[in-house]
Parts: structure tokens; C-alpha cells; sequence
């Protein structure tokens, strides 16, 4: 593979990064609403869930998930009520503040958990990559190898995006008071 096709490769995974989707909406919404330490673990979460689905379609199982594609609808309707679930209770805690200004962030697990779910409930995923990859494999040489080195790639930018507006959106907030805060509560559980 050469130089030239690596970095073709990187430019598009950064503009797929940088596109809005369940994943970046919950980052934002658990970054907003517990700061860094939320954000890192919701981006641990959603990491892990994209390396396994990396995984599988550089093994070649998007065929099989192509015939599973009626499960497709339904984990994705099971994914987005999980969404709107999200987002209903964060838009709760908004408009209903406990009463107190101390914010008990979740335990880590749990925003952990809710970034490997809502990325393991997006199969398209798994299509997209099927389709996705391949335009960027030599087919002069041998594509397991090139295949592993184009998920690790894919992989690590999507990190290292989702790590920047992370960051990013941490440092901005502490500059907010407790009432911007509510606010961005409220208008992150109204994207999620």
C-alpha cells in the first residue's frame, strides 16, 4: 500500500469522523454533562465498540451480516431508543436539577457501557466498512495485512478526532456556571 492511498485513507476517515452521528452526539451529551472524566469513558466505551465492528468487517463477516440484515432494523430501533432514553433522562435532570450544585457524576462503567452500546447498535457500520476498506486495498498484494493495517488506521483517527473535540468541550465548559451548565444539559439530551 502505498503512501499516497494511506493518506487518501486518513483524509476520508477524518471526514467521517467529523460527521455527526450517535457516537459524537453521546460524547458531546456525556462530556457536557460530566466533564472529562465522562467524556473519556463514553470515548473508551465507543471505541471499543468500533474496534470490535472494525474487527469483524476487516475479517470479511459483513457477507454474513449481510444475510442477518433483517436484525439489522431491529438492533438499530433497540440502539435508538437507547438514545432517546439517554436523552430523556439527561433533558429530566436539566429541567429538574437535584437542588443542589454538586453534580454526582455516573460511574464510569456505566458511561462506558453506554459508548460500547450505542456503537455496537449502529450495524450499518459493519455495511459501510464492508464497502468502505476495500476501495483502499492493493489488489496486487496480499489483503489481510492491508485490511488489519486499515482497521488499526481507521481506528485510531476516529480516537484521535473524538479525543480532540473532547478535550476541546471539557476546557470550554469549565469556563461555564452551573445554570450554562443545565443549559448544555438540556440541549445535549435534546441531540441525543
Amino acid at each position: 500500500m502505498s503512501m499516497g492511498i494511506l493518506a487518501a485513507f486518513v483524509a476520508a476517515c477524518v471526514f467521517l469522523a467529523i460527521t455527526p452521528g450517535p457516537n459524537m452526539s453521546l460524547i458531546i451529551a456525556n462530556t457536557s454533562a460530566h466533564g472529562l472524566r465522562g467524556g473519556l469513558w463514553t470515548l473508551a466505551g465507543s471505541t471499543t465498540g468500533f474496534s470490535i465492528l472494525v474487527g469483524i468487517a476487516a475479517l470479511g463477516m459483513t457477507s454474513v451480516m449481510v444475510l442477518m440484515a433483517d436484525w439489522f432494523d431491529v438492533i438499530r430501533w433497540l440502539g435508538a431508543a437507547y438514545l432517546v432514553y439517554l436523552g430523556a433522562r439527561q433533558l429530566y435532570a436539566a429541567l429538574y436539577p437535584t437542588g443542589t450544585q454538586t453534580v454526582r457524576l455516573p460511574r464510569s462503567g456505566a458511561l462506558y457501557v453506554n459508548g460500547l452500546v450505542v456503537s455496537l447498535s449502529n450495524p450499518k457500520v459493519l455495511l459501510f466498512l464492508g464497502a468502505f476498506l476495500p476501495q483502499f486495498v492493493d489488489p496486487t498484494q496480499p489483503p489481510g495485512g492491508q485490511l488489519a493495517i486499515l482497521a488499526a488506521v481507521f481506528v485510531v483517527t476516529l480516537v484521535a478526532v473524538d479525543l480532540s473535540y473532547t478535550l476541546l468541550l471539557a476546557r470550554a465548559r469549565r469556563a461555564f456556571t452551573a445554570r450554562h451548565t443545565r443549559v448544555l444539559d438540556g440541549i445535549a439530551g435534546g441531540l441525543l
